[in-house]
């Protein structure tokens, strides 16, 4: 049976093949018809999507010896003295899981993509970027080693970019795409060198190689006191996650990509950039666990304040899909955090939920933006349940499964992050991970509420928006309520996805009533506020005007990397431009001017007539002769030992 699934595990290159194959044939071919292009798009995720859970089936199929002999094919690369690279795909359930989320959710993006980018000019286009963007990021969760990883990780820089950028006429998306472009280079440089600093100790950057020489060697890591290098390396690795999955304090680039089409955020947002850092650290778990205790700490620490951090934010948003956008923060914050505090299979689940509800909510809220003509600020908007059924029911599931109510898929996959976090002795970030918990349910459901519960506007006109984009909605509401089922003891999910050890915890019914209870009250919390009016918010600003102002303007980091940028970066930048002028040209321009000089010089003693020559060198042989004679009686008279030498 293995081996039947090890022929099929095979073909696993051509899930990312495909979406960039469609990219080639839309930017080559089909980029004058735009429902060729889309259908071309299209087809090749969903037979991407049916090869991922042909795949899928067989990693559960396979059962435990998939888990402990991956699925590996390697292609040589590169072959040189000193340098092996190979490029292949790995299977497992690590990567199988992230598959299924990935061709998911970009497929159901696509679909809903029909509608809502109807009539773009740039519809082609559009639908070319979405094809690289999944090709990159399938390509990623395949890779066998840190270089191809590194290589489709920028692709997926380089594919967000062009995304949030796709209104490229419009000043604030080039800026915002510009923004997330230099801000992840940042954290992206730290993990090129931690790369460098693997390959230079270890040899290799292959994930399983690694994870071999590192299990060998730890006790020889620790006698020969390099444990240090190995945790150095974990922190410059863990950098790229930072940058990438929106960590503070590189988190900045996150809330301005909403500047592209709503669609992309709800891709980039839900199941493929934003949770390639989460992704990362996964896939290198062995590094962590092996580095000194501080690099796990340092992630559950970063993890938890990024988690309370956003979700602080969130509370105050008017624009609805930047609540959704530092909701994203938040969780992935929550996704960190989980990492950090030895909850592996906790984190991936919650990866995977999240990708289902927050896809949901993210297309919902594009729905609600095309029903109104592309008003995004909540407190324009009103009354849309009843004329967007649809959209509505749906995005209450997400609002549901997001504030952990069960049986919705957030509650079991927040519940066993925070029941680990508690059980491995993190009592304050379980504190944190609860009242974050809160936090979620109460700025989510003051968004429903507002917008779909709260007073009609007149001026509004809206009806339910097109089957292309209601079909999506309610494919991703369903594995919203029905995804978190996995959890179950009978389904043995944690078995598949846990680092190390495989066992699967029953669920601790006391700690998850503690957070259901958490979330309800948020729930609760924001009907009193915002239906029943019993509390004011009006009032609550008022009485708090310094904390509302304070999270309204995100607490300032924006400004104070601005203030940076235009006073000590600029200032570092004049300094270096004198430098540049005076030291380092200084020198250049001096050699040339001796240079130039001595030219004009010696080009006098070029003549051109044979007689100068002769006497010139004439002149010459007889300063030498004199010289050398002149110098042989002076050597005679000072040493007296060479002449009594000479009478003897």
């Amino acid at each position: 049976m293995f081996k039947e699934m090890h022929d099929l595990f095979q073909w696993a290159w051509l899930i990312p093949a495909l979406p960039f194959l469609s990219f080639l044939i839309i930017a080559f071919v089909t980029k004058r018809s735009k429902r060729l292009s889309s259908t071309v798009s299209i087809l090749a995720i969903l037979t991407s999507l049916s090869l991922a859970i042909a795949i899928g089936l067989g990693v559960i199929q396979a059962g435990a010896e998939i888990v402990e002999h991956p699925a590996i094919v390697n292609v040589n690369w590169l072959n040189i003295v000193g340098l092996k690279i190979n490029f292949g795909t790995i299977v497992d359930p690590l990567s199988a899981m992230m598959l299924f989320v990935v061709t998911l959710v970009a497929s159901m993006v696509q679909i809903y993509s029909l509608g809502y980018m109807h009539g773009d000019e740039g519809f082609s286009r559009y639908y070319a970027y979405q094809s690289l963007f999944a090709s990159s990021m399938l390509g990623m969760v395949l890779a066998t080693n840190l270089l191809q990883l590194f290589i489709f990780w920028e692709l997926v820089g380089l594919c967000s970019y062009l995304l949030i950028g796709f209104w490229f006429f419009k000043v604030s998306a080039r800026e915002a795409a510009k923004k997330a472009f230099m801000t992840t280079r940042v954290g992206d440089f730290g993990l090129l060198l931690g790369m460098l600093f693997l390959y230079t100790k270890f040899g290799t950057l292959d994930f399983v190689a690694l994870s071999a020489a590192l299990n060998t060697s730890f006790q020889d890591v620790l006698v020969l006191g390099t444990a240090g290098y190995v945790t150095v390396t974990a922190f410059l690795i863990f950098m790229g996650p930072i940058g990438k999955s929106g960590q503070f304090p590189l988190h900045v680039w996150l809330p301005d990509a909403m500047e592209g089409p709503t669609p992309v955020s709800a891709l980039i947002h839900a199941a493929t950039m934003v949770v390639a850092g989460v992704y990362l650290v996964a896939r290198m778990y062995f590094l962590f666990d092996v580095a000194s205790p501080e690099a796990l700490q340092f992630i559950a620490g970063l993890g938890a304040f990024t988690a309370i951090f956003a979700a602080s934010i969130a509370i105050v948003q008017d624009d609805i899909k930047r609540i959704l956008a530092y909701s994203t923060l938040s969780q992935l914050g929550y996704m960190m955090f989980a990492l950090g505090v030895g909850s592996y299979s906790g984190s991936m689940f919650h990866l995977m939920t999240h990708a289902f509800f927050k896809a949901l909510m993210f297309l919902g809220a594009g729905s609600v933006i095309y029903a109104l003509h592309h008003k995004q600020d909540i407190w324009d908007m009103g009354g849309l349940w009843k004329k967007m059924p649809i959209t509505g029911t749906t995005f209450f599931i997400g609002v549901l499964a997001i504030s952990g109510v069960p049986p919705f898929a957030g509650f079991w996959s927040k519940d066993e992050i925070l029941a680990n976090a508690l059980h491995n002795g993190h009592p304050v970030i379980y504190a944190v991970g609860l009242f974050t918990a809160f936090l979620t349910a109460f700025y989510m459901s003051r968004l429903f509420f507002v917008v779909f519960m709260g007073p009609e506007k007149k001026e509004n006109h809206p009806h339910e928006s097109p089957w292309s984009m209601t079909i999506p909605l309610m494919i991703l509401a369903f594995f919203s309520v029905f995804g978190g089922f996995v959890a179950l003891p009978e389904h043995n999910f944690s078995y598949y996805v846990h680092y190390g050890e495989f066992h699967h915890e029953a669920i601790a019914w006391g700690l998850a009533g503690i957070s259901v209870v958490a979330g309800l009250l948020g729930i609760g919390l924001a009907y009193a506020t915002y239906v029943k009016k019993a509390i004011s918010a009006e009032d609550v600003v008022e009485r708090f005007p310094f904390v509302y102002k304070l999270l309204k303007n995100k607490y300032y980091i924006d400004e104070l990397y601005l203030w940076l940028i235009h006073n000590i970066m600029d200032g570092l930048g004049k300094v270096l431009y004198w430098v540049d002028i005076y030291i380092v040209d200084g020198i250049v321009n001096g050699l040339a001017l001796i240079t130039r000089g001595s030219g004009k010089v010696l080009r006098r003693t070029n003549t051109g007539q044979l007689q100068t020559y002769a006497m010139v060198f004439f002149f010459a042989v007889v300063v030498l002769f004199m010289v050398f004679a002149f110098g042989e009686g002076q050597l005679a008279a000072l040493n007296p030992l060479a002449t009594l030498g000479g009478v003897k």
